[in-house]
């Protein structure tokens, strides 16, 4: 399976684990699953299924970051 990257990374800030460009949605999933804040929100749910979709190629990534981006808004973790 090829990596799929975004055409600008998005920059994020979460906790211990400091700031960190994320390149695309498998990247984008990882985070999601093992080192996210907030797990039960919306744009949360929304972007993992939406990520997860982009790495499977049934989506355009550029829709996964749309939604990854959300997701890091509602935690106030976004750095962009």
């Amino acid at each position: 399976m090829p990596t799929i990257e975004w055409k600008e990374p998005i920059e994020i800030q979460l906790g211990l684990i400091g700031t960190r460009k994320v390149e695309g949605p498998f990247e984008a999933l990882i985070y999601l699953i093992d080192n996210w804040p907030n797990r039960s929100g919306p744009d949360f749910v929304k972007a993992k299924v939406t990520c997860k979709a982009a790495v499977e190629g049934r989506v355009d990534a550029e829709l996964a970051r749309r939604d990854f981006i959300a997701a890091a808004k509602e935690v106030h973790c976004y750095m962009n």
